[in-house]
């Protein structure tokens, strides 16, 4: 009888082990909670924060290794270009980070899976950083 590897279950993925959409769902408002309550934040944020909220929430779940619902409905993601009509700076950044951990902590992330997904989170932050770039300010066209 030849020798057989064994089975090993499929890796989880940070958006399983977070608990999946509803965990998303539940981030993603926590988090826009938070940035209500920021004043200096919110004023980068469009006034209307619906339609973004909803593409965080795409974004979010794509990401951390769900459905690519994100790319299947708004594009490739080009973060960094999206973000160029806001000026984003490092206390920006920073302060972002900081709302999505405290997000994830009120959504009953666990610690270790936090610490994963910022450690992903902190290096993308960086690069949307554009305040001292001359880039285009306009938003991308719809549907790009």
């Amino acid at each position: 009888m030849p020798y057989e590897l064994p089975q090993r279950p499929p890796r989880s993925t940070p958006f399983e082990r977070i608990g999946g959409r509803d965990a998303v769902h539940r981030i993603v408002e926590e988090f826009y909670a938070r940035i209500e309550q920021d004043p200096d934040l919110r004023a980068i944020f469009p006034a209307d924060l619906e339609s973004g909220i909803e593409r965080q929430k795409l974004f979010l779940e794509q990401w951390l290794g769900g459905q690519p619902l994100y790319s299947m409905t708004v594009g490739q993601p080009m973060l960094r270009r999206r973000h160029f009509p806001f000026i984003i700076g490092a206390d920006h950044a920073a302060r972002w980070l900081a709302h999505m951990r405290a997000a994830m902590i009120g959504a009953g992330v666990d610690e270790a899976t936090i610490s994963e997904i910022m450690q992903r989170l902190e290096p993308l932050a960086a690069h949307m950083v554009n305040d001292a770039d001359d880039v285009p300010r306009e938003p991308l066209p719809p549907g790009m």
